[in-house]
This record gives C-alpha cells, sequence and structure tokens, in this order.
C-alpha cells in the first residue's frame, strides 16, 4: 500500500482523500484549521452541473455527479439531495436565452426541461412570485456544507478502522497543522513532525502563504471573494435550488447568441458582479448568495447594497419576504484564469498541486480527484 501525504482539507483536499482511500493508498490529511472554514463551508452546497460549459467541463460535472451519488450512498451524512433546480425567467429575454439553450445537443443530458409558469409551481411549489419562464435541471443536487467536510472525514476514519491491521493506521487526519516545509515524499508542520509519504498532494485552497506560495509562484490563479447571507427557516420546503436570470450571465451554459440581447444589469448587479442562488438547507433555512469581487484587497466587511438587492430578487421570484437574515459572511475562493477545470501540476518530484476549480470545488471535486490519482497512478 502506497502512501500518500494530502495538505488541504477542504472539499478538494478531502475529495482526494476519498479517492486516494478507494485506490488503496493510506492516506495522512493536514489542515491548518482544526476543522476547514474557508470557501469549502461559506458556499450554497450546489452540485451544479446546469451551468458548466459544454464539453469536457460538463463530462467532469457529470462523472462528480455520479461520484456524490456513490459516496452518499456510503455516507449519508453528506445529506446529498438530488433535488435539481429552476433557473427562472422573469423576461422575454430571459426566455429567448432559454430557448435556445433547450435547442443545444446536449440539453438532454444535463436533464433540462423548460416549463411555463404553472408548470414550475408543480416541480416547486415554493416559487409563487413573477416569472415567465423556468429551466428546470434534473441533474443538479445539493450536500449540506457545513456537514459535509466533518462527514467525509468520520466515513473514512470508520473505513479505516475496519480495514487496518498490525497497527497500520491507513487513514489519519491532524487539524490545526500549519505546514512549515513541503518536499519530496515529505511534509513539516507546525509542530515540527515530519509525515513521510510516496506522493505529496497539496490543495492549499485560496490560502497562498509560507511553503504554499513557492508552490503557486507563477500559477494562473487569483482569488474571488463572495459575498452571502442565510435566513431562519422557511416555513415550507423548496423542492428545488432556485436562480436568477441573471445567472444566464455567469454560467457558460448560457453563453448562446440571444445572451446579447440581455437588457443591463441593475447597478448594484453590475457592481458587484451578482447573480442570486437560492438552496435550502436540511433545517430549512435558506442559504442566499451571491456576489463576486476580482479585485485585491479585499474589504472584510459585508455590504448592505447587496444584500438588499439579492433580498429583493429573492422575494420577487417566491412571492413572499424573507425569513429574518441570521448569518452573513464573506468567503474567498481560488479561480483559474485560464479556462483549465483546475489547476494540476507536479511542481516537483513526487509533489503535486490541486487548485483554482473557482466556483466548481463542491460540484467538480469527486471527479478532479479522481483524475489526479489516475495521473498519479497506482500506489506501490
Amino acid at each position: 500500500m502506497g502512501r500518500m501525504v494530502i495538505v488541504g482539507a477542504g472539499i478538494i483536499g478531502t475529495m482526494h482523500a476519498v479517492a486516494a482511500r478507494r485506490a488503496g493508498w493510506e492516506v495522512v490529511h493536514l489542515d491548518r484549521d482544526l476543522e476547514p472554514r474557508s470557501a469549502s463551508v461559506r458556499n450554497f452546497g450546489l452540485v451544479w452541473v446546469s451551468g458548466r460549459a459544454e464539453g469536457d467541463e460538463l463530462r467532469v460535472a457529470l462523472r462528480a455527479r455520479s461520484l456524490w451519488e456513490e459516496i452518499a450512498a456510503e455516507a449519508p451524512s453528506v445529506c446529498f439531495r438530488p433535488d435539481g433546480s429552476i433557473t427562472v425567467a422573469q423576461l422575454p429575454e430571459e426566455v429567448a436565452v432559454l430557448e435556445q439553450v433547450m435547442a443545444r445537443p446536449d440539453a438532454a443530458e444535463r436533464g433540462f426541461r423548460l416549463l411555463d409558469p404553472d408548470e414550475v409551481r408543480i416541480v416547486n411549489p415554493a416559487l409563487r412570485g413573477e416569472m415567465l419562464a423556468g429551466l428546470h435541471c434534473r441533474t443538479d443536487a445539493v450536500v449540506e456544507p457545513r456537514a459535509v467536510l466533518p462527514a467525509l472525514r468520520a466515513w473514512l476514519a470508520a473505513e479505516a478502522a475496519e480495514a487496518d491491521t498490525g497497527g497500520t493506521r491507513s487513514y489519519t487526519f491532524h487539524g490545526g497543522r500549519t505546514v512549515h516545509e513541503i518536499g519530496p515524499g515529505s511534509v513539516v508542520d507546525g509542530a515540527g513532525e515530519r509525515h513521510r509519504g510516496d506522493v505529496v498532494v497539496v490543495c492549499p485552497g485560496a490560502e497562498r502563504q509560507g511553503p504554499i506560495a513557492e508552490l503557486l509562484d507563477d500559477a494562473p490563479v487569483r482569488p474571488v471573494q463572495l459575498q452571502m447571507l442565510q435566513t431562519a427557516p422557511l416555513d415550507e420546503r423548496l423542492t428545488t435550488s432556485v436562480a436568477d436570470g441573471d445567472s444566464l450571465r455567469y454560467y457558460p451554459a448560457f453563453a448562446v447568441p440571444a445572451l446579447a440581447a440581455l437588457p443591463p444589469q441593475a447597478p448594484v448587479a453590475a457592481e458587484h458582479h451578482m447573480q442570486l442562488l437560492i438552496s435550502q438547507r436540511a433545517d430549512g433555512q435558506l442559504t442566499v448568495g451571491d456576489t463576486h469581487t476580482y479585485e485585491e484587497p479585499f474589504d472584510f466587511a459585508t455590504s448592505g447594497a447587496p444584500e438588499a438587492h439579492l433580498r429583493a430578487r429573492a422575494q420577487s421570484i417566491l412571492g413572499r419576504a424573507l425569513p429574518p437574515i441570521v448569518r452573513r459572511w464573506t468567503g474567498v475562493y481560488s479561480q483559474c484564469l485560464d479556462q483549465s477545470i483546475c489547476h494540476r501540476r507536479q511542481v516537483e518530484l513526487g509533489v503535486w498541486i490541486v487548485t483554482g476549480p473557482g466556483g466548481r470545488g463542491m460540484t467538480l471535486s469527486p471527479a478532479i480527484a479522481e483524475e489526479t490519482l489516475a495521473q498519479i497512478g497506482a500506489p506501490a
């Protein structure tokens, strides 16, 4: 059995641990935080096939969607729910985009259906606001972002405990371990402990400090900050996740000729590169967002104007007031500057870095990890 040391316990790093264990590796897993608390837990929990670009990105997304379902069957605490999504069109120009999307050859593969307002409300009765049509995507799904990482680690630990013999620990997690040194087959943490392995895989998220900065010296990635909020529980279930017409501007799946005819966004939405997404947590709370900021330095505070816009957009689709806001936050993720699905590179013998999926990390992570393992090869 080969041994892999994984640095980073966000969703990308954790899925590499899952893929490595499934491939027969012994895994030592480290993170700077006692419990990861960056972008992997500050998101919607969406497994979002609908917006992915045609071709390779869609292929990876569909493979990841399949892997999520397999993993959830063994680790049900990730709370995987194949709820699908509805993208709501409130303008004729948005309907024209959806009609052209439906005419694309991959529409059936994505599980798309174009619904009129009555059909939308049959699929999701909670959507009682303004709409002309809705794009139903049956392949989209959702997990619990604050639960998925500890759930996966607990599953890995339990699975390893059953498999371990002769004192060998085939999965070990060390939280609260800042990495001070990374080299071929070796990682030294802040406690001075050296962790040895046949391969080191670094999944740093947006982290760019210390030895990780050296590995990212010429990497074509940038940080992106987002702003989101969470409400008290809604007193009914959203049977799908929800997106608004501004999401058509953001996701590459909707890059059809009719997109050019969309009217300008509201000034606050354009300034903050906004779209509306809504997902519902298992306890009924709504996660609502989001904004995108690309220029550093990022402000540490959330902004009131985007929040007001998000609330108004959400209420126009739901046809009712949102429950009170109970939590607000910002988050930062790493995004590739080119068209790559992620930045994956062997930076030196036996040391790989994987980062930069942007807002696609929760969606694509199982397949990204599987492809990394394929490139590394079988354990020695």
